[in-house]
C-alpha cells in the first residue's frame, strides 16, 4: 500500500492462479494482488492517527474489525494486508470512500513524519516544491541504508512546453495513489505557504518501467502563495533583521548566473583517478570511458566497443536500460548492479556490486557520464564485495556514510531490541491488570468495598456502628428433604443457581450481602481475624432477623415492626400478619411485604433501562429538603429505641415454654386464633411438609427487592 509516499515499502508478490479483470476490480482487491511487506512506521502511524482523531475506543473497534494487533514494531516488517484491512474497514465505519480516507492518511502521515524526528530532513530537501518532489527518490535511497528491505515510489516532475507542471508517480500497486495529493498539499502549505491542488489527469499504461506498476500523472496547480516570513511590524528588532538578511540572501541566490571555462582543466589520468567510479557512454550505451576501480572489479570495461547493459543492470529506477529511459528519468538517482555471469571466477562468489549516483548527459558530446559510488549499509558488506575504504575517493562521502551508517545499525538494532521489551512489558502489565482484577472481584465479594482498600494499603478496620441497618435473612424451605430426593449434583446446581441471583441482586442494588426475614436496628460491624478476615454484623438486630426467617412462611418475605416504619411510604405493598409470638421477644406484630409497586421485575433484576436501586437516600432528596430529611431519620431512630424497648418488657413476661433450641413456637391451645390478625400458620420448618417440598421454591424476594 502506497503510504509510503515518504518512507517506502518492501515488496514481496503474492501468485494467485485466477486473477481476472483487475480494472474491474476495487482498489483494495487490486492491491491484494501484489502485497507488498511494509515496516511497522507505517502502521503505527495509521494507529496514532486514528487514536489522535476518533479517539483510543474507536481505535480498538477498528483493529479487531480488521483482525491486527493493538501495537506494531519500527523497524519489523508486516504483511501489507495488515494496513489494508485497517483502511478498507476505516471507510466502513466512517462511510466514506477510500479517496477520502487515503487522502486523510496522507496529510496526517506527512505530519507523523515530522512528529518522528525527520522535519529539518525533509525540510532541507529543496527550495521549493518541485525541488522537494524532484529529490525524494535520493531521501529514499539514503533512508534505504537503514531500512535494508524499502523499495520506495518513484516520483517525477514535468514541465510541459504551456507552462502546466505534472507530477509522475509510480508504484507498485493500483488504487492507493489518492495518498499522494494529501503529502503534497500538506508539503507545500507548511514548508512553502502556498496552496496546490492536485488532480488526476490520466493513468496511462506503464512503458518506461518494468513489470507490472502502476503510473498516476497529477496536474499540479498552485492556488496561492503564502508569506512564509513575518511582516515588518511583527517580531522583535533581531527577528525582523533575521527576515531582512534571508530576503536578500534569497535575492542574490536567485539572481545568481554561473561562469563557466572555455575549455576543461583536467588531465583525463586525473579525472578517472578522482572519480574512480565513474562510466561516460554513448546514446547506443557503447562505453566510451571509466574510472580506474570500476576497471578494476569489472574488468570487462577495459575492452574497447563495452556495451553497458551487458555489464548492467538498472535496479532504480526500475526502467529499461536505454538513453531515452534514462533522460526521462534524469533528476533520479540510479543504482546499476553487476551482471554475476560476466564477472571473472574469481568474483563469482562475492556479493554483486551495486553502484549508486547520478546521470548528466552532454549535449555537445551526445554522451552520459554516470558519476557513481558504490552502494554499500556496512563493513559488513564492504567485505563481502572485496572494497576496501581506500577504494573509494578521498572527497567521497560514502566512506562517512559507511562508518556512520555502521553505528546507526547497531541503534536500530539496539532500539528493535527495547521495542520489543516494551511491549513484552505492556502486554505483562496488561495481564497483570486483568489478575488484579480478578483478585479486586473475589475480594470485594468477600468483604465490602471500603473496608477491602483499607486492607489492602494495610491500614486498620476500626468497628463502625450503624445507628439504622437492614438485615435479611432467608431459608430454603425443607432442605433436608429436598437434599435426600435429588442427587449430590442438582444440589450444587440449585444452591449455585440460587447464590448467583442473590450475587447479581446484591450488586444492582449495591448491599454486602442478602439473606429472607427483614428487621430494621443499631448494629455493630467490624473485621475479625487477619490470616482471613472476615467482615461480621454483632448486635440483637442480627438475631431478631433471624427470627423473622425462622418464623416465616414458604414464598413470603416476613419483616419486623422495625422495617415495617421504614417501608411503609416507600411504594410497596405490606400486609400485615398479626401478632405472633417470636422466640426470645415476645409477641410482636409483624408484617408480610407483597409486592414492589414502583418497579417492574426486570428493573429489579437489573435487566431494565433504569439499574439504580429505588431504596437509597436520594429518592428522600427529591421529595424533602435536607433539614427535614434528617429531622425524619432521627424521629424514625427514636421510635426504632421505644419499640425495642417496649419488646424488651413484653418479652420477660412472656410464657415460660419458649426455649432457646426451639425453632418456632408452637399456637397456643388456650387462646383461639384471631382470624383477622393471625392470617398465616407458621409450620416447622424442620418437620417434613404434608404435601412434601413445595413446588415453587423461588422466593418473591426477587420480585419485590
Amino acid at each position: 500500500m502506497e503510504l509510503r509516499s515518504l518512507y517506502g515499502d518492501v515488496s514481496v508478490t503474492i501468485l494467485i492462479a485466477e486473477t481476472g479483470d483487475l480494472e474491474s476490480r476495487g482498489p483494495f482487491e487490486q492491491a491484494m494482488y501484489t502485497l507488498p511487506s511494509q515496516y511497522g512506521f507505517i502502521n503505527t502511524c495509521l494507529r496514532t492517527l486514528v487514536v489522535e482523531k476518533f479517539g483510543e475506543e474507536t481505535w480498538e473497534e477498528l483493529r479487531l474489525l480488521a483482525e491486527v494487533q493493538d501495537t506494531f514494531m519500527t523497524y519489523e516488517i508486516y504483511d501489507d494486508v495488515i494496513t489494508l484491512r485497517l483502511v478498507q474497514e476505516a471507510c466502513k465505519m466512517l462511510d466514506v470512500s477510500s479517496e477520502v480516507v487515503l487522502k486523510l492518511f496522507g496529510e496526517y502521515f506527512f505530519s507523523f513524519c515530522k512528529m518522528s524526528g525527520y522535519d529539518t530532513m525533509l525540510r532541507t530537501l529543496g527550495g521549493n516544491l518541485v525541488e522537494f518532489i524532484e529529490n525524494l527518490d535520493a531521501l529514499h535511497s539514503y533512508l534505504a541504508l537503514s531500512y535494508q528491505e524499502m523499495n520506495a515510489p518513484s516520483f517525477r516532475v514535468e514541465r510541459t512546453n504551456d507552462g502546466r507542471t505534472l507530477l509522475h508517480y509510480y508504484s507498485d500497486r493500483k488504487g492507493l495513489h489518492h495518498i499522494v495529493p494529501g503529502i503534497i498539499e500538506a508539503v507545500a502549505k507548511d514548508f512553502f505557504g502556498s496552496k496546490v491542488t492536485m488532480t488526476i489527469l490520466e493513468q496511462p499504461e506503464e512503458e518506461e518501467r518494468t513489470g507490472k506498476k502502476e503510473h498516476v500523472i497529477f496536474l499540479m496547480t498552485q492556488t496561492s502563495k503564502g508569506a512564509k516570513a513575518a511582516q515588518p511590524n511583527e517580531g522583535n528588532k533581531g527577528d525582523q533583521e533575521d527576515i531582512a538578511r534571508k530576503s536578500m540572501s534569497d535575492s542574490v541566490l536567485h539572481s545568481f548566473c554561473p561562469n563557466y571555462p572555455n575549455r576543461l582543466w583536467i588531465e583525463e589520468k586525473a579525472f578517472c583517478n578522482a572519480f574512480p567510479f565513474h562510466i561516460v557512454f554513448d546514446h547506443n550505451l557503447i562505453v566510451k570511458q571509466t574510472g580506474v576501480n570500476i576497471q578494476k572489479f569489472v574488468p570487462g570495461l577495459q575492452r574497447t566497443g563495452t556495451r553497458l547493459d551487458e555489464f548492467f543492470s538498472v535496479v532504480h529506477p526500475e526502467v529499461t536500460l536505454n538513453i531515452h529511459s534514462i533522460k526521462k528519468f534524469i533528476n533520479s538517482q540510479f543504482v546499476l548492479k553487476t551482471k554475476r555471469e560476466i564477472l571473472p571466477e574469481c568474483f563469482q562468489n562475492q556479493s554483486l556490486l551495486k553502484l549508486r549516483g547520478q546521470m548528466v548527459w552532454m549535449e555537445s558530446l551526445h554522451c552520459m557520464v554516470y558519476l557513481c559510488s558504490p552502494k554499500l549499509r556496512s563493513l559488513q558488506e564492504l567485505e563481502e564485495r572485496g572494497l576496501h575504504l581506500a577504494d573509494i575517493a578521498q572527497h567521497d562521502t560514502t566512506r562517512d556514510l559507511i562508518l556512520l551508517n555502521q553505528q546507526r545499525l547497531a541503534e536500530i538494532e539496539l532500539s528493535n531490541q527495547l521495542e520489543r521489551k516494551k511491549e513484552e512489558l505492556r502486554i505483562l502489565s496488561h495481564n497483570l491488570e486483568v489478575e488484579k482484577k480478578k483478585t479486586e472481584t473475589l475480594l470485594y465479594a468477600m468483604l465490602p468495598r471500603h473496608v477491602a482498600n483499607k486492607l489492602k494499603e494495610g491500614k486498620k478496620v476500626e468497628a463502625g456502628e450503624f445507628k439504622v441497618c437492614t438485615i435479611l435473612f432467608s431459608d430454603v424451605v425443607t432442605f433436608t428433604n429436598i437434599c435426600a430426593a435429588c442427587e449430590p449434583i442438582q444440589i450444587v446446581h440449585m444452591l449455585n443457581s440460587m447464590y448467583s441471583k442473590f450475587d447479581r441482586l446484591t450488586n444492582v442494588h449495591d448491599v454486602y450481602k442478602i439473606r429472607v426475614g427483614l428487621h430494621t436496628g443499631p448494629v455493630l460491624a467490624g473485621v475479625v481475624g487477619e490470616k482471613m478476615p472476615r467482615y461480621c454484623l454483632f448486635g440483637d438486630t442480627v438475631n431478631t432477623a433471624s427470627r423473622m426467617e425462622s418464623h416465616g412462611v414458604p414464598d413470603h418475605i416476613h419483616m419486623s415492626p422495625f422495617t415495617y416504619r421504614a417501608l411503609k411510604d416507600q411504594m410497596f405493598d405490606i400486609r400485615e400478619r398479626g401478632e405472633i409470638q417470636v422466640k426470645g421477644k415476645g409477641l410482636m406484630t409483624t408484617y408480610f411485604l407483597l409486592q414492589n409497586l414502583q418497579l417492574s421485575e426486570e428493573q429489579i433484576m437489573g435487566k431494565g433501562k433504569e439499574e439504580t436501586c429505588v431504596y437509597r437516600d436520594d429518592q428522600q432528596e427529591e421529595r424533602h429538603s435536607p433539614n427535614s430529611k434528617i429531622t425524619e431519620e432521627q424521629e424514625s431512630i427514636k421510635d426504632v429505641e421505644k419499640e425495642r424497648k417496649s419488646i424488651k418488657e413484653r418479652s420477660k413476661s412472656s410464657s415460660s415454654y419458649l426455649s432457646i433450641d426451639d425453632p418456632s413456637p408452637p399456637p397456643s391451645a388456650d387462646a383461639p386464633p384471631n382470624i383477622s390478625e393471625v392470617q398465616y400458620h407458621v409450620p416447622d420448618y424442620y418437620e417434613p411438609l404434608e404435601n412434601g417440598p413445595a413446588e415453587n421454591l423461588n422466593s418473591r424476594l426477587c420480585t419485590l427487592l
